[in-house]
This record gives structure tokens, sequence and C-alpha cells, in this order.
């Protein structure tokens, strides 16, 4: 069964032509290596998200025209003749790793979206690189499934994410030692404001090429925040990207989310949140959450996740070094935990329905402090207080419970006008959930349950956006 097209929450975005602008060759060969794609033995359109196809100027593309583009890589007219393998370093768990870089994706095209905004293509299952090491350059379908369930999920919730934008089935059997196997394959296209890392940065200052650091560094200012570069350069793009992963922080945090691989080689520049492994969300407030099986320390465990993302932006300073001096770099990530905790009542609040008020931080930290000790799933908790009068309070009792009602009286709740608020549950997304979307086409071809979740997760984004 072929995957129903599903307009997305962008699709109510003021259409764009397809305005191809393949800026990164101003960087020079330093920065990437080109590279040829896989061939499949297959390309079964699985997913194409024409609302943001849109946003682009691509959703006018015909399937097979798609599949061409997004399965077998034809270069989109007046861009990239050929795909580049992006170069990076990066810390893994805290240990640097020099011999990493794009092993099983690569950088497709560039083009400006309906905002202006310079857009990259990437690709995950496109086939080796140099960077591929012992992998097989390979996605699993599940993976690929995965993703799109996390992109939409966060979209919903507010959260600057990458979109997944095509997903085609390869017809390849690919084994896997942390799943059942052979399992079937994909290729997958992401939506990206960037494809730049912190860890490409680290390589930089690895290899000394000062030129190519201040290449990048304006780069990302002029292309990525449209910003005209000062007298210093480094220290002011620094000061962008750590408000943008203050608000990153902030907003998984408030979706209840956790990445599970917060590495440096997996924090975009613009701070958009992408490439989703072992994600979850977390049905509790409970700090210690984790998503990765593998993560036995819990580095990155829900209530760690801030601290992660200040950690890798102090690496991000190391690399600005080579051409900025120490202080306002310094200075920048001392600001930091006030950036993050401004942005976290922000985001609460919104997640709420409620307008400021002078109690804000109160309440959020009462709210915190009732779901852990009432258990309140997080999802319920934001849903039956914005739903209002859908909520039987009377079995919570506790002195942070009613601590927390006190507070929240004194607010109002804004009016969305929205029939999901009358729902008898909100739209979560569990794991259990998802490995039963998932089971359904493993075993069946059947991509029902897949399509109607979508459909249920952009009505709630809606609801939340409104």
């Amino acid at each position: 069964m072929m995957f129903m097209n599903i307009k997305s929450s962008a699709s109510s975005c003021s259409p764009s032509p397809y305005r191809a602008e393949p800026k990164i060759t101003t960087l020079g060969d330093k920065i990437a290596d080109r590279v040829d794609a896989a061939l499949f033995p297959e390309t079964l359109l699985r997913f194409r998200n024409d609302g943001w196809a849109q946003s682009i100027g691509l959703d006018t593309l015909s399937d097979e025209q798609w599949i061409e583009h997004f399965g077998r890589f034809k270069p989109l007219p007046d861009n990239l003749p050929q795909p580049l393998a992006m170069r990076y370093h990066g810390h893994q768990f805290r240990y640097y790793n020099p011999d990493i870089g794009d092993g099983r994706g690569f950088l497709f095209a560039q083009m400006r979206d309906h905002l202006d905004r310079l857009m990259d293509l990437g690709t995950k299952g496109s086939g080796t690189t140099p960077y591929s090491r012992q992998g097989d350059g390979r996605l699993t379908l599940k993976g690929g499934v995965r993703e799109i369930l996390a992109t939409e999920m966060l979209e919903a919730l507010g959260v600057n994410t990458s979109k997944t934008l095509s997903l085609i089935e390869t017809g390849e059997l690919l084994e896997r030692n942390d799943e059942p196997s052979p399992t079937r394959s994909a290729v997958m296209v992401r939506l990206n404001h960037s494809h730049i890392r912190f860890g490409t940065f680290q390589r930089i200052a690895a290899e000394d090429n000062k030129l190519l650091m201040e290449n990048l560094v304006r780069y990302c200012l002029t292309e990525l925040y449209h910003q005209t570069p000062n007298d210093n350069p480094a220290a002011q793009l620094f000061d962008l990207v750590s408000s943008a992963i203050a608000e990153q922080a902030a907003s998984y945090m408030v979706a209840g989310f956790v990445h599970g691989v917060l590495n440096t080689d997996n924090m975009n520049i613009t701070g958009e949140s992408f490439d989703y492994g072992p994600w979850r969300f977390t049905p509790y407030w409970d700090p210690m959450f984790t998503a990765a099986y593998f993560d036995e320390n819990r580095l990155y465990a829900f209530g760690r996740q801030a601290e992660a993302m200040h950690w890798n932006l102090a690496q991000l300073a190391i690399a600005l070094r080579m051409i900025c001096d120490s202080e306002p770099l310094i200075a920048v990530l001392d600001n930091f935990a006030e950036r993050f905790k401004t942005a976290f009542i922000i985001k609460f609040l919104n997640r709420l329905g409620l307008e400021s008020q002078d109690k804000d931080a109160a309440l959020v930290s009462a709210a915190e402090k009732a779901m852990i000790k009432e258990q309140i799933k997080i999802d319920d908790f934001f849903f039956y207080h914005r739903a209002q009068n859908k909520f039987d309070t009377s079995s919570y009792d506790s002195i942070e419970y009613r601590h927390f009602l006190e507070l929240l009286n004194e607010y109002e709740v804004r009016e969305s006008g929205l029939d999901y608020w009358a729902d008898a549950a909100p739209c979560s997304m569990h794991i259990a959930e998802v490995e039963h979307i998932w089971s359904r086409i493993a075993e069946h071809d059947d991509w029902r349950i897949l399509n109607e979740k979508i459909r249920a997760i952009r009505r709630m984004g809606k609801a939340h956006n409104k």
C-alpha cells in the first residue's frame, strides 16, 4: 500500500517558487566531499510532505519526478551537481571523535523557502561516503517511520525541528544488531535550516584552518541569521547560537521530549532539532528518564538536556577561540542559564494557554512539583488544564497540587475555538504506540494507522498554535 500524501501544518504558508541557491559552494572544497548516491533495487514512495515541499517550490513534482530526485538523486535544476558529504568532528558522549562526518547521508540541494531562509535538503540512508567507517550507509524503514513521527509531533508542539520531506522504501534487507533482522530499508530526505553542525567548527579548529573558520562564521551570520557581521563576528554568531540553543532546550522540556544523543555533531548551528535516533517522549515529569539504552550514565536524560547543550556550546566556544578572544564567549556561556529559564517559562505558559503575569516562575515551579508528586502524565496535565473543566482533580490532594491550583486560578486560559480541546484525551506519542504503528507496517504492510496518527498530530498542532 502506498503511503498517502497528507497536507502538513505548513500547507497554510504562502506558496513559494523554487529558488535554487547552492551557497555552500562559496566555502570551498574543504567543507565537504563530493559523493554518489547508492543505486537502490526499488524506489517505493511511502511519504511525501507537500506542505513543506510547497514552502520551497517543489510540491508540483509528480510522484515520478519526486522519486527521480529523492530516490535516485537526479540533481534539482540549477542546484548542486553532485551531493556533498559534510566534514565534521564531534564529542560523542563527551569523548572527542575525529573520525566522523556524513556517513550515511549528504547535502543534496539548497534553496530559499517562503520566509526567505536558506534551506538544505539532507539525506539519511543514501549510501556510503568517505566517513561511513564500517557502516553500510543505509537506513532502516523503521528508522524512517520513527523520524516522521518525531518531526511531526515536535512540529505540532512548537519545537523548531527539521522536517521529514520524503521517505522512499528501497527494497534491500538490512542486518542490524539492535532490532529484528533482516529488516526493510529506506532513504529519507530532511528539510533543514542549515546542515552546519557544532562539529563542523570543531573539525576546522582541529585542522587549524583560520581562513575557513572566518568564512564559515560569516556564512552562518549572513546566510542563516540574516545578520551583517560586526567587528567581532565569532562572538556575534556565538551569542545568536546560544540564544537559539536555549530555546531548543526549553522546547524539549515543555514537550516532554528526550532526544537521546545530544552529541556536538548532532547540534545544528541554527538551534534546529534534528537527527532522531533513539528518541522518546517521557510519559511523566521524570528528570532521569533516558531514551537511549546505551546511555548508561544517563548523560542525556530528560532533566539533563539543557546542561548537555550548555556543555556543547562550550565546545563550540573552544573552536571559535581560533578567531575570537575568550572573554565575550565566556560572557555568553554564563548567560545561558538565564536564557534557558526565560524561554522555559514562556513555552510552559504557552502550552498551558496562559498569558504572562508576574507570578509565572512560581506557577511553573509549582506545576513541575505537582506533576512529580501526583505522577500526572505530562500530556494529560497540559491538555486537561488547558481544556478546563475536564480534569477530575478530586484524587489529587497533595500540598504541591493544591498550591499549583491556587496560582493557576489567578490566570485566564486563552480560548482556542478548536474542537481538539473537547476530545476525551490528548494526542500523545509514546513508545508502545510507536512500536504498534511499526508492527502494522512490518507485519501487514498496513500504513493506515500511521496515516491516521499523522492526521491526529497535525490537528493537535493547529490547536496548540492557533
